[in-house]
């Protein structure tokens, strides 16, 4: 448990930090703007010490002993300041209903989805089955590594794939915290921090409690008008219904047979891609500020956001982008509207937040992001994501195909950006059209720039724009619905609509809720734990290229090659190690040098190996010696 202390020592510090330097805001904020703070510290500053350091223990105390230097110095600093005393301007019953249920869900999802023991054999759910390994992997593979990291995947190659979100994980496990504990625990604290950053994020835009219940519902139980599928299949296929809750990726807000790739960000991203998850816990507080400096324009405001921007490109790259492009369109915004007099003064505004985040981002960038998308031949043109069969042609109509995707929010985003709410130009009304002129420019980029060879990814980007963009709904339909007042039937019309925002989201997750798949075997895991205990940290293995592969994701050892579907998407060229290991598997007699060059150590040979391959098993019985056993799976120490 010395780990998830570890973790809450980060997380005072940064409830310090922020109590110094937002001493301004409400007790809620500087909470939340702490612990964020605190998660992003725990991420960051370690890391930094372990170019000198290694990623150690050493490493991580020097991080935790600068992250409370940082904040004893912004206490001083702050000293004899008048705090707000006040904890929230929101009602407490609304955030406790908003935020309570939904951690709760996010809570159980992650315990559910994380290598959950069961009868000594490790379970997932539907959504972590493909992502979960290669965040496993990153987070067993750092321990005590050298910075900057290679994969563990492809022992070599950069690790360019932004990995400060299991960073975190991995200094739990130096100091003793179990794997899937540690990242149920931070998995479960981001979720929470997402949650209530985003209400309190929609709360600061709105003012509105019930343009903020609306806004987060239709943020967090997102969906399109996927669910007519299974209902028009239902009268020739009674069992299309049933699909839904058991065959694998039949939702009707993840199933591309029938080009319905809008997700559900709670099943498809905050619970299965934790760098997402990750990269928005660290965004939210962007937005928060840039609403914050948009309306006050005060200069601090600006720097703190420059500096809090400049840490996001190794936490998600994504969000990092997709902020710059939102800020761009808020800073156009901004000072078109400035007047004569005051532009300049808006413009030097945005250039100081500007500046200071690109320095800060400019070495990462350079050094992970860039050479990552650029040796992956990534960037190029593709209109209408993913909608675009690859030569020019659409799948579906331009229109249909984002409202069934995103739903009938999609074709009022314009109505609610430019929406008057009464209060306004000096009000909350600049403020939206200032952000959503920002999303609108994402929404261009996503649109016309593929940057991953998975043009899925872009998707990424599209939901940073939904955020920014849910607020302003929010208050557009509630705002509709108090001007129906008199009408009959208004609230029938009004729960059919919500029905439909959120019947493909909801269907989403009750499928999440009851999913489970087997990770890895009862024999699987007993060979994980014998590797962890019985060999050195940096032995190579020789395995297969299994996405679930047992050494690679629950011990972090180093093998000859990971599978493609981790390493094509990131833009890396195996193809030489990929032939090397299919040699040394299949004729290992011929393949002496292969093993000297790879420096490989130990053969893991399962069904997997077995089934992919053509092993030569009776020389590896031969040759070498065999020093774990269990089921059909072997473990081979290789003499060289």
């Amino acid at each position: 448990m010395t780990g998830l202390l570890i973790v809450l020592l980060y997380l005072l510090a940064g409830v310090c930090l922020a109590d110094g330097v937002f001493y301004r805001r409400r007790g809620v904020v500087r909470l939340w703007l702490g612990l964020c703070a605190g998660l992003i510290m725990q991420m960051w500053l370690p890391a930094l010490y372990a170019f000198f350091l290694r990623f150690t223990r050493t490493a991580q105390l020097c991080g935790l002993g600068t992250a409370w230097a940082l904040a004893g110095g912004a206490l001083w600093v702050s000293r004899g300041r008048k705090r707000e005393k006040r904890f929230s301007d929101m009602p407490l019953w609304l955030l406790a209903a908003l935020v309570l249920p939904l951690t709760l869900l996010g809570g159980y999802l992650e315990y559910t989805h994380t290598i959950r023991e069961i009868d000594g054999a490790l379970w997932v759910g539907q959504s972590t089955y493909g992502d979960l390994c290669l965040h496993l992997g990153i987070a067993t593979s750092l321990r005590n590594a050298a910075f900057p990291p290679d994969y563990s995947l492809l022992p070599g190659a950069l690790l360019g794939y932004p990995f400060l979100a299991d960073s975190m994980v991995t200094t739990s496990l130096l100091f003793g915290t179990d794997l899937a504990l540690a990242y149920v625990a931070t998995g479960t604290l981001m979720f929470f921090l997402v949650i209530l950053g985003f209400v309190l994020l929609a709360w600061e835009l709105t003012g509105s409690a019930s343009a903020t219940a609306v806004a987060t519902v239709l943020m967090f139980v997102n969906g399109g008008l996927g669910f007519i599928y299974p209902i028009d299949r239902m009268g020739r296929d009674p069992a299309a219904w049933n699909e839904i809750f058991n065959g694998f990726y039949k939702t009707p807000t993840n199933q591309p047979d029938l080009n319905l790739r809008w997700v559900n960000v709670i099943c498809d991203m905050m619970i299965p891609q934790r760098t997402l998850l990750c990269g928005w816990m660290a965004v939210l507080p962007c937005l928060w500020l840039l609403t914050v400096a948009l309306r006050e324009r005060r200069w601090q405001t600006f720097l703190a956001l420059g500096v809090w921007a400049g840490t996001l490109p190794m936490i998600h790259t994504h969000s990092f982008l997709a902020l710059g492009l939102i800020s761009a369109g808020a800073m156009i915004w901004s000072v078109w509207r400035a007047g004569e007099g005051r532009r300049l003064d808006a413009l030097w505004k945005f250039l100081l937040y500007g500046g200071v985040a690109v320095l800060l981002a400019a070495p990462q960038l350079l050094t992970w992001s860039v050479p990552q998308t650029v040796r992956g031949g990534s960037l190029r043109f593709r209109f209408n994501w993913v909608n675009n069969m690859g030569d020019g042609r659409l799948i579906d109509n331009y229109v249909w195909f984002w409202v069934k995707n995103v739903g009938l929010t999609w074709l009022l985003m314009l109505p609610a950006a430019l929406h008057d709410d009464g209060r306004g130009e000096d009000g909350s009304n600049a403020l939206r059209r200032a952000l959503g002129l920002g999303a609108l420019c994402v929404y261009i980029v996503a649109e016309l720039i593929q940057f991953q060879p998975n043009e899925y990814d872009n998707n990424k980007l599209f939901y940073v724009a939904y955020m920014i963009m849910m607020p302003a709904m929010g208050l557009y339909l509630t705002d509709i619905l108090r001007r129906l007042r008199g009408v009959r039937g208004r609230a029938l019309i009004a729960a059919a609509f919500m029905l439909v925002c959120t019947l493909s989201g909801g269907l989403s997750i009750a499928r999440e809720w009851v999913s489970a798949y087997c990770l890895f075997g009862e024999e699987e895991a007993a060979a994980a734990r014998w590797i962890e205990e019985n060999t050195p940290a940096d032995a190579v293995f020789l395995t297969g290229n299994q996405h679930n592969n047992a050494v690679a994701a629950l011990t972090g050892r180093d093998i000859v090659c990971g599978t493609g579907s981790y390493l094509y998407f990131h833009g890396i060229d195996y193809s030489r190690q990929q032939a090397a290991e299919q040699a040394m598997l299949e004729t290992p007699a011929d393949s002496a040098a292969l093993f000297d060059e790879y420096g490989v150590g130990y053969a893991y040979i399962s069904s997997h190996e077995r089934n992919a391959f053509n092993v030569d098993e009776a020389w590896f019985e031969t040759h070498c010696e065999r020093v774990f056993e269990a089921g059909d799976v072997r473990v081979y120490r290789v003499e060289r």
